[in-house]
């Protein structure tokens, strides 16, 4: 008796001791590299502020009209459906996987006419001749998987993460779905202004040519002059038509984000040539708000819990699968004895089935697991220093943008009172007409850079938010 509860005690022992490994590896958030924390480097504080931006980061505009493109893009966006669908399905597995805690449950009846090996053995041996019967049956069976080595607890903490990692590529595409109706919705209005711009040098060159031509016809100027103005007047005329079908281009962007057709874009678009005017300063935060910000950085981190909790479903594969198995019902072959004593059957105990003593196809698994982990937490690694360098190249490139138009804006105030002078001093006669076709070639050129570089610069501040991953946390988890 002494050597049978010691042998149970160590029984218990070693399958405690077995249970202290059932999860594998627990899952923690990774080391970010260095520096990933610190303030951005490229933070131009004329431009910009640590404070953290807001999710509906396109109201810094105070733009009622991209308001509601944005808010309607966010509402029917096919692409966004999709991922929203994508979602709902991660969350459907999820419901499937914690169903494991709980026992199976099947119920089955049927009739089955013919005959049966067993039986008619068992006739043969009391010397009567195999018999044709009718069997009927009806069964209620259940099974509960004891999770002693953390096969289904691991397998449940897999199923949650890659929800999470679903919510955050949702996340992600709500993210490219705001932008990139900012960007279209600005994009029309830039080229608005261009467009604008581009009618009034073709209004101001046609001026100067139609006196050309009087000059010339009053004999004071010859057939060159004439010539090169008209020259002039058909080059500015050339850039209207490809700036148009940019526009309209655009336009048709605008209306696929918004889930539209072409018949049913918003053309009342067309009559905006002023593109949205951020007034404050952009608020980008740090290194820390960004990473926890992004959706690809959390997407890789639930992707990297995902590959750990696999290792320790692998992991439980290499000790036994223990299941408690229970049934009810009745067999017979007489349908009025089937809930009788006579047909009643029924039965409960333990069911253990393990791959032991071949374990190569187990430990291979746990191999593969632990090198998938490897490839995550690379891959989270790739992903923050991509969220970093994407962020640094968007507001270098705002800051230099800011930079460019305000040496144009410059430029354009001395062309414009260069203008003005040599329009006073070709009426007076002092000045030639070369000189003042020269003079307005570089109106033309600089009012189009200032137009051109308004345009950039919009582009350049939407590129900015959508770097800093645009506030889009939803219901998904952080990262830790």
């Amino acid at each position: 008796m002494i050597r049978s509860r010691r042998g149970i005690a160590l029984s218990a022992l070693m399958i405690a001791s077995l249970a202290a490994c059932r999860v594998g590896p627990n899952y923690h958030a990774p080391a970010l590299p260095t520096g990933a924390e610190a303030p951005l480097v490229s933070l131009n504080t004329a431009a910009e502020t640590e404070a953290p931006p807001p999710d509906a980061w396109w109201r810094l505009y105070d733009d009622p009209r991209l308001d509601a493109f944005v808010q309607e893009a966010l509402q029917a966006n096919r692409t966004l459906a999709a991922a929203d669908a994508n979602f709902a399905a991660a969350r459907a597995v999820v419901s499937a996987v914690h169903s494991q805690r709980y026992p199976s449950t099947t119920a089955a009846a049927g009739g089955l006419y013919g005959r049966d090996a067993t039986t008619d053995e068992i006739l043969e041996l009391t010397g009567r001749p195999p018999q044709t019967f009718w069997l009927f049956e009806d069964i209620f069976q259940s099974a509960y998987e004891v999770d002693l080595f953390g096969r289904v607890h691991r397998a449940i903490e897999a199923a949650n993460a890659n929800a999470d990692a679903v919510a955050a590529i949702r996340d992600g595409v709500r993210v490219v779905v705001a932008g990139e109706t900012a960007r279209a919705y600005a994009a029309i209005c830039a080229l608005g202004e261009e467009l604008s711009v581009a009618n009034h040098s073709l209004a101001v060159v046609s001026h100067e040519a139609d006196i050309t031509v009087k000059r010339h016809d009053a004999g004071a100027n010859a057939d060159y002059d004439v010539a090169r103005a008209q020259a002039l007047v058909a080059q500015v005329r050339s850039t209207i038509p490809e700036l148009d079908g940019q526009r309209r281009a655009a336009l048709f962007e605008l209306t696929a984000l918004l889930g539209r057709t072409p018949a049913q874009a918003p053309n009342d678009l067309t009559s905006c040539i002023t593109p949205p005017h951020l007034v404050a300063l952009i608020p980008v935060g740090d290194g820390s708000q960004l990473i926890k910000r992004r959706p690809d950085v959390r997407q890789a981190d639930r992707r990297l819990a995902v590959a750990t909790a696999e290792i320790g479903v692998a992991t439980a594969d290499l000790y036994p699968t223990i299941r408690l198995v229970g049934l009810y019902g009745g067999a017979a072959d007489q349908l009025s004895e089937l809930n009788t004593n006579i047909g009643r059957t029924w039965g409960v105990g333990p069911s253990i089935s393990w791959t032991f003593p071949n374990m190569a196809a187990p430990r291979a698994r746990v191999r593969q697991a632990k090198a998938e982990q490897a490839a995550a937490l690379a891959s989270f690694d790739a992903v923050v220093l991509t969220a970093l360098k994407e962020t640094e190249q968007a507001l270098a490139l705002y800051s230099a943008a800011l930079d460019t138009r305000q040496a144009l804006g410059e430029a354009q105030d001395r062309v414009h009172a260069a203008f003005g002078f040599a329009q006073g001093q070709f009426g007076a006669g002092a000045l030639s007409n070369l000189d003042l076709l020269t003079t307005e070639q570089s109106l033309i050129a600089v009012d189009a850079a200032v137009a051109s570089s308004d345009a950039a610069l919009v582009q350049d501040q939407i590129a900015v938010f959508k770097a800093l991953g645009g506030g889009w946390r939803s219901e998904s988890q952080p990262v830790r």
